[in-house]
């Protein structure tokens, strides 16, 4: 029985490793018709996005089966509600990416600016966040998902830059205000693509360590929480 359960959460990883490589070249995709005017990848991210809404459906259902199959209990259930989480926060990154190729298609042949040289280095840091996301998850690397939630505040300092930069740019010239507020909906969709990417890190570490360390509740190394506390009271004793 035991054997079996793993087999089906392998299967599990499998689908979601799957479900990530779809987003982050669907994110890639999308940037890249921004940049380049290339209309003719935005057909293709729209098929990706329908494999992968397919996808968050069999890993949702493949959850419940297994939970009323296997009943499992301490790591095994945290693997599993881990990955019906996960596969939420992959699906909204493929949304995320369509929403920036809308905006590429809505631009392609009349964008009075140039996008900032900005936008492909905020799309490859959070395409790099969501495969060292999930990689974190699939393999439990702890060390590797704290990281991913640090590099989000450098992500957000990215958007930041080209917030700055746009508004500067519609106060010197009112013609750009429509197109400008196009490429800051952009500079948002990237920065919450990094969210979701830290979303995943956390529960990467939930399912790793039992803990949750959703909204900075991960206690200080100098300051630990009440159970690490009676845990070494615990150990003393």
């Amino acid at each position: 029985m035991e054997r079996r359960l793993d087999e089906k959460l392998a299967g599990l990883k499998n689908m979601l490793s799957e479900m990530s490589e779809l987003a982050e070249t669907m994110i890639s995709e999308s940037v890249r018709a921004l940049m380049e005017h290339d209309t003719g990848l935005l057909a293709n991210i729209e098929h990706q996005e329908e494999r992968l809404d397919r996808l968050q459906v069999e890993v949702d259902e493949n959850c419940c089966r297994l939970l009323a199959l296997y009943q499992p209990t301490a790591f095994d259930l945290r693997l599993l509600l881990g990955a019906s989480r996960i596969s939420t926060e992959v699906e909204r990154l493929g949304d995320k990416a369509v929403n920036i190729s809308q905006i590429a298609f809505a631009l392609s042949e009349k964008q009075p600016i140039a996008p900032s040289e900005k936008f492909p280095q905020m799309a490859r840091m959070a395409s790099e966040m969501v495969h060292e996301s999930i990689h974190a998850f699939l393999t439990l690397d702890v060390a590797r998902a704290r990281l991913i939630i640090q590099r989000d505040d450098a992500l957000d300092d990215l958007k930041n830059q080209v917030t700055q930069e746009l508004v500067d740019l519609m106060k010197r010239d009112s013609s750009v205000i429509d197109c400008a507020i196009q490429f800051l909906v952009v500079a948002r969709n990237l920065e919450r693509i990094g969210d979701h990417a830290t979303n995943i890190a956390e529960d990467a570490i939930f399912v790793a360590e039992g803990r949750d360390v959703r909204h900075g509740s991960e206690p200080s190394p100098y300051r630990p929480s009440a159970s690490n506390l009676d845990a070494t009271t615990e150990q003393a004793t």
